[in-house]
This record gives structure tokens, sequence and C-alpha cells, in this order.
């Protein structure tokens, strides 16, 4: 990465803003829990699993006991709406992370050898689908400056949350996607971001 932001304004505190920023992992967490919950409360979601783990560690979170991590995940306020399916889904994804890239989320990035091989290995990782990694791309490109062959072909070219910047950016895109989702509810189709 050429750049890296020093938060990035997700979640309106500080300190887990600036986890995600600068931890990969943390990141990565952050946009495995972007589901069926307010954007705030995924992104919180690595600074509170630090917390009450006391490390955010890809291997040693990949062999916890999945009974003792489904219990961090239920401890209230509890991490995510649905605490025993992202327990599971997290714990996959940091042993992909611990098993293929040796721990280090930001290989998945740094190793890339282009814009492809980059969504590639976006892809492979447990629960990122498409709309995800277009939106980890993004945010990759524009704001962490990793710049690959290829990659600004597979760029989205609508604004997505890697687009936001600052808290009144994030907003403003929220507001828009609401916006967006109730027109096309009014009108009868289906989201397609």
């Amino acid at each position: 990465m050429s750049k890296q932001p020093d938060l990035l304004p997700f979640t309106g505190v500080e300190a887990a803003d600036r986890l995600i920023a600068a931890d990969p992992l943390a990141l990565l967490i952050g946009f495995e829990l972007d589901q069926q919950v307010p954007l705030q409360k995924a992104f919180s979601g690595p600074w509170e699993i630090r917390r009450r783990l006391g490390h955010l560690d890809a291997a040693r979170i990949a062999a916890t006991d999945p009974g003792e991590l489904d219990r961090v995940f239920h401890e209230r306020p509890a991490i995510h709406r649905f605490p025993g399916a992202m327990a599971a889904k997290v714990q996959a994804l940091c042993a992909h992370i611990a098993e293929r890239h040796g721990g280090d989320a930001a290989r998945i990035w740094t190793e890339a050898r282009d814009g492809r091989d980059l969504r590639d290995r976006l892809m492979a990782l447990p629960g990122f689908g498409e709309m995800k990694v277009r939106t980890v791309l993004a945010l990759l490109a524009r704001q962490f400056g990793v710049d690959l062959p290829g990659l600004a072909d597979l760029l989205p070219d609508h604004p997505t949350l890697g687009d936001a910047d600052s808290y009144e950016k994030v907003a403003a895109y929220q507001a828009a996607k609401r916006a967006y989702k109730a027109e096309l509810r009014a009108t009868g189709r289906t989201y397609r971001p």
C-alpha cells in the first residue's frame, strides 16, 4: 500500500475507526460482519472482539474453541444480530487467512499480481461475495492507494462505502443507499448494487 488513512469513518468511535484503518484483519472482519446490522455495528465489531479476546490474531482466533468464540460473540452487547452464526463466519475467515496468507491479512493485496488476482483472493474469503469484494476493491484503491495492473477496470463506477472518507460522506452514502432502496421497493424492482 502506498498510503494508509489514519482512520476509516465507519463507526463514529475513533478507536474503532483507527483500528480498522490500521489492522487489515480488523478491516476484513468488519466487512465479514457487515450484513443485516447497521454499518456502525458491523465495523465496531473488530474493536469489541479485540477487547474481549485481548487480541486480533487470525491463527489464534481460528484455533479458539468454537464454543468459547460463540460465548464471546453472545456476551452483551452481542457482537452481531446473529452472534452464533457470525462467530463461526469470523472463525472461518480467520482460518482462511491463517492457512493461505500466513495469518497476515494484508498479504491478500500486497502479494496480488494484478487486479484480477486481488479480486480472486478476496472472492475466496469465506462470506465475501461480489458486492462486498467490489466495495473492498474500491476502498483499497481509493483510500489505501493499492495500485495494481488492471485494478481500475474492476472498480465500480458508482459510489460505494470505499469512497466515503469522512463521517459526512458516510452519512450521505447511507442516505443515498436508503433512498435508492426505497425507490426500488416503490417501483417493484430489485436492489442491484
